[in-house]
């Protein structure tokens, strides 16, 4: 599989061939051995950095056109005109200050004092027209808004007819009002001269505007009548003499005549050499070996699955397809979805063997001639990683955006360090940014819709899957809330009991709370065999023969798994089902049995169908299990006896070996006995008896019986 996923990328990406005219290939500096004389016409392309700047510059040089606007002055007239009646009738009623306060002006109070003298105001509604008259029909624009820099502009006037004028005859809004003040008298107090200016600004009317429409589209006529040819030569024409040093302008001019040969077929391209392509193979192999030998040595549980190798495969397949179509394509290099390979492997596996895949994969990108460019690695591997560590802060595939974030803000920042580090220029790392934004949704967007697909391919069920069978809305849980109450509630005491085990040794805290929601719901076909849900004390079992007793236990134990299935439940979480018992003897029954049996006694009728548990977690459950129903049980709860009682109960599943298949360490259970202890004493302690609550709260004279080594109660 490792050479396929090699061999696939070398062939999307071989090696370059180099192509020359005749048996001659010249570098710049290099003496030409014989005459090259063109066969054919051709043109030679300016190289697209050069046309790029040309053309930057043709863009430049097409001035900028507004539109004038014929009524600007009358309109400015009738605003100034307004606002003064407004002033007067605000002083016939003697609420000068009320008017200047709706009229939005920020004037000091010596300026509201001048806007209140009769002959003031009259002085400037007067100036402000005559400037207004006067300048407004020269041209005034905003400057702020288009500001000039060019010598000349295009005034689109309002006979449809376009005249060419001095940047220089232009008024800008500043010089607008600073002719205006110089229209006031020379004595002018310095408060009136800036009232004016507030007037005016406040009534501003542009006889010129912008139109970026017709500018835009006349620079890009001119971008495009740009010649993108450099030069022509003709058929016989000397391209290089022998004996001339070859320059920069020759190469160009060799490159175009190769290139019309190979186009009319005169020129067979350069053949593929072997040993360049087997180099080009072997790096790919080596690098990709990398993550195998990880996967080898350290998660050969993942080796030793075809379909999780072939699922890695693909993705990493997928990705080096991607790329090929990004490079043949023009696009630019952060469209490369290392994002669709980070967030699956994270998801399925873990962050650390995503991050492990992502270094390999940018390596392998950076070794590719076609983005061998340090800063597309750096991208990789930035995006990558961020992305493999993403799938820890993302529980819910509704958060999804906040990975997608993370994502883009690290690849970002380093566009941005990288960019500042060489100089490129800002206005292209903003656009790359921008593109890496859009690359990113897209890969993240496809990475998680995809995700149960993979899930379903692999078999291995993902954090967000759990979340969503851990809601009690589902009908599976629905049901056992309703129908077995107390086993429920017997559940959620137990969930949280395993999760905190888990959490203590490392194990998934979220299978093992997932895991116990399901692991008794075969008890709601036939709740009130299961001591919990027998509120008013009455046990059926009373009736019944021992075997017929324990073939109920043993029953809710298969139902459970069958109604599982039927609900289409993970086979992760059945597992809790089938194993939360392990093949331990239904202890009380048995002992019951034993007494009542008058010949031999069949023993496998008394034992769970099993198996022993598999793993962490449903060891964990196991024991969770036994020590919350044991406790529970118990007469006058203290610390020391809860503590006594949890460490018998883990010695006796050690003893009886039902933790002999499961992955734990001895310390690791001391670990987890320690952490029920604490979290039971609390939970399962004396409470104060209150004198007009004690004849509730006395226990009952008869005695209660426990089965603790299978973790099931019963009423004797």
């Amino acid at each position: 599989m490792l050479v396929a996923v090699a061999t696939f990328i070398t062939v999307l990406f071989p090696p370059p061939r180099e192509q020359s005219v005749g048996a001659y290939a010249y570098e710049a500096g290099m003496v030409a051995t014989e005459d090259v004389i063109a066969r054919v016409p051709f043109s030679v392309p300016k190289p697209p950095e050069e046309l790029e700047r040309e053309r930057a510059q043709a863009m430049e040089s097409v001035p900028p056109t507004f539109a004038f606007v014929v009524g600007a002055a009358d309109t400015m007239n009738r605003r100034i005109d307004a606002f003064f009646d407004r002033l007067e009738a605000a002083e016939d009623q003697g609420e000068v200050q009320g008017a200047v306060r709706d009229l939005a002006l920020v004037v000091s109070p010596s300026q509201v004092a001048a806007l209140s003298d009769p002959e003031t105001r009259g002085l400037l509604r007067a100036t402000a027209k005559e400037a207004v008259s006067r300048i407004l029909g020269r041209g005034v624009y905003d400057a702020f808004q288009s500001p000039l820099t060019t010598t000349t502009v295009t005034v689109e006037e309002s006979d449809s007819t376009e005249t060419s004028r001095p940047a220089e005859d232009l008024v800008s809004r500043n010089e607008f009002l600073d002719e205006a003040i110089r229209r006031l008298p020379r004595d002018t107090p310095p408060d009136v001269s800036d009232l004016l200016r507030i007037i005016l600004v406040r009534n501003m009317e542009y006889s010129l505007v912008p139109d970026q429409e017709t500018t835009t589209a006349d620079r890009q006529a001119m971008a495009q009548s740009i010649s993108q040819v450099k030069g022509n030569v003709l058929q016989g024409e000397a391209i290089v003499r022998a004996a001339d040093q070859i320059r920069e302008e020759d190469l160009e001019r060799l490159r175009a005549y190769q290139n019309e040969l190979l186009a009319q077929g005169l020129l067979e391209p350069a053949p593929l050499e072997l040993w360049p392509l087997f180099g080009s193979w072997l790096v790919n192999v080596m690098m990709l070996a990398l993550f195998g030998l990880v996967l080898f040595f350290f998660r050969p549980e993942v080796y030793a699955n075809l379909r999780w190798l072939l699922l890695i495969a693909l993705l990493v397949a997928v990705y080096f397809a991607a790329a090929a179509a990004v490079f043949r394509n023009g696009l630019a290099p952060e469209w490369l979805p290392i994002a669709f390979v980070a967030l699956p492997v994270g998801a399925l596996w873990d962050g650390r063997m995503a991050l492990v895949l992502v270094f390999v994969v940018g390596v392998v990108t950076g070794a590719l001639p076609e983005f061998g460019d340090y800063g597309t690695v750096l991208v990789v591997l930035a995006g990558g990683g961020a992305a493999a560590l993403s799938v820890k802060a993302v529980r819910r595939r509704s958060q999804t955006w906040v990975s997608i974030a993370m994502i883009a803000v690290a690849m970002s920042l380093v566009l941005w360090g990288h960019g500042l580090a060489v100089g490129r220029d800002i206005t292209d790392v903003a656009q790359a940014s921008l593109v890496s934004v859009g690359s990113v949704t897209l890969s993240a967007l496809l990475a998680m819709g995809f995700l149960w697909v993979f899930e379903l391919f692999t078999g291995i069920t993902t954090d967000q899957t759990l979340l969503e069978w851990a809601d009690p809305a589902r009908p599976l849980l629905r049901r056992l809330s309703l129908e077995a109450p107390g086993t429920y509630a017997h559940t959620l005491n137990v969930a949280n009991l395993s999760e905190a085990g888990a959490n203590a040794v490392g194990a998934n805290g979220l299978l093992c709370r997932v895991g116990v929601y399901y692991h008794d719901v075969g008890k709601m076909l036939k709740p009130h065999y299961f001591v919990e849900n027998q509120p008013d004390g009455r046990n059926p079992h009373d009736k019944l023969k021992p075997h017929t007793s324990a073939a109920i236990v043993r029953e809710h134990v298969t139902e459970g798994e069958r109604l599982a299935r039927d609900a289409k439940v993970p086979e992760i979480v059945i597992r809790f089902i089938r194993e939360h018992h392990g093949t331990q003897k239904i202890g009380f029954f048995y002992e019951k049995a034993k007494e009542e049996a008058e010949g031999e006694l069949d023993e496998r009728l008394f034992y769970y169908p099993g198996p022993k548990p598999q793993s962490k977690e449903t060891a964990i459950v196991l024991m969770a299990d036994a020590c919350e129903s044991a406790t529970r049980a118990m007469q006058d709860p203290t610390p020391e006896r809860v503590r006594d009682l949890i460490h018998s109960i883990f010695r006796s599943k050690l003893d009886a070996g039902q933790l002999d298949d499961a992955p734990l360490t001895m310390r690791e259970l001391t670990e987890i006995e320690g952490n029920f202890a604490k979290i039971l004493s609390g939970v399962i302690h004396r409470r104060i008896e209150y004198p007009e609550t004690k004849h509730l709260t006395d226990a009952p004279s008869r005695e209660e019986g426990t089965n603790e080594g299978s973790g099931e109660s019963h009423r004797t």
